[in-house]
């Protein structure tokens, strides 16, 4: 595995890296409005456009998928930023721009590997993991053995998903896949899943969700307001753990 010198710093066995941060974490508008408890993990979360999301805890940011961000992120830098695959709705040079700064680690499955170097980031494979100071992030498996809309993700590419461990608390980024066997590794291990349900066959959502068993699903990559027809087609298949409704750039504290 070939990794840029920063990467073999972060990827480093036992070494946890201190990111410093540029700017002061920004107060964004959450727009939840529901009668939950208060969050006790202090983790603020927000569904971007697509499939992108951003975590935010202690100072710091980390954007998965970052997609038509609009120009006011640009105050908003991130600490890392995960791409699951080259799609141009997964990958948008533009969006990277906007925040990246010149310590941000960038990290793409490893066969990116233009990506990584005009970007002088991070190749990872399934199985990979890394420190962004108390974050843990692994990369996991990602690909689809079915056509649905989209078949061009053939496991053999080593895409990846990823999750993200935020003190214990477990955010699971599916990227484009939706039911693949590996998930049998996850199950009772996550707390956030975020899945597409639009791209794939929607009983493979709730199939995945079943051998994953969050406790949080919340709907990624949808146009419209299909994440609402998807939850009233196949909400009441969904056992075991709450589903959360989120509009893009619309934000959440777990």
């Amino acid at each position: 595995m070939k990794f840029t010198r920063r990467a073999k710093i972060l990827l480093a066995a036992g070494i946890i890296v201190v990111v410093a941060v540029a700017t002061p974490l920004a107060v964004l508008t959450l727009l939840n409005t529901s009668s939950t408890p208060p969050p006790i993990h202090n983790i603020r979360f927000t569904l971007l456009d697509n499939a992108g999301v951003m975590i935010e805890h202690d100072g710091v940011r980390i954007y998965i998928d970052p997609y038509n961000l609009p120009s006011s992120y640009d105050q908003l830098p991130a600490d890392a930023i995960l791409i699951t695959h080259p799609h141009f709705d997964h990958y948008q040079p533009e969006s990277l721009g906007l925040v990246q700064q010149s310590e941000t680690v960038i990290v793409f499955p490893e066969d990116m590997t233009e990506a990584i170097t005009v970007h002088d980031g991070v190749g990872v494979n399934p199985g990979d993991e890394l420190y962004i100071e108390h974050i843990r992030i692994q990369a996991f498996y990602e690909y689809a053995l079915d056509g649905g809309l989209y078949p061009n993700h053939p496991r053999e590419n080593n895409w990846t998903s990823y999750i993200v461990d935020v003190n214990g608390f477990t955010f699971f980024h599916a990227g484009d896949s939706a039911n693949i066997e590996e998930y049998t590794q996850l199950t009772e291990t996550i707390d956030v899943a975020l899945l597409p349900v639009l791209i794939f066959n929607s009983q493979d959502v709730v199939d995945a969700l079943e051998v994953i068993q969050p406790n949080y699903f919340i709907p990624v990559h949808f146009a419209g307001t299909y994440h609402e027809i998807f939850v009233e087609s196949y909400g009441d298949q969904i056992t075991g753990c709450e589903i959360l409704l989120l509009n893009y750039f619309e934000s959440k504290m777990f």
